[in-house]
């Protein structure tokens, strides 16, 4: 199994940290509401997916 923890300090921080997750979730299809996009392959499984978000 493998985990990511992002710690953000401070305004810039949490600006950083903020554009990271906005690009995980670009990365990975995932839609700005939280929801995955409903083409996406029922049975496939995105390991890089289940790093991030689990």
């Amino acid at each position: 199994m493998r985990e990511a923890i992002c710690i953000h300090i401070g305004q810039a921080g949490c600006q950083v940290g903020n554009a990271c997750w906005e690009l995980f979730c670009l990365e990975h299809g995932i839609q700005p509401d939280g929801s995955m996009p409903s083409d996406k392959s029922i049975g496939v499984e995105d390991d890089a997916f289940n790093t991030f978000f689990s």
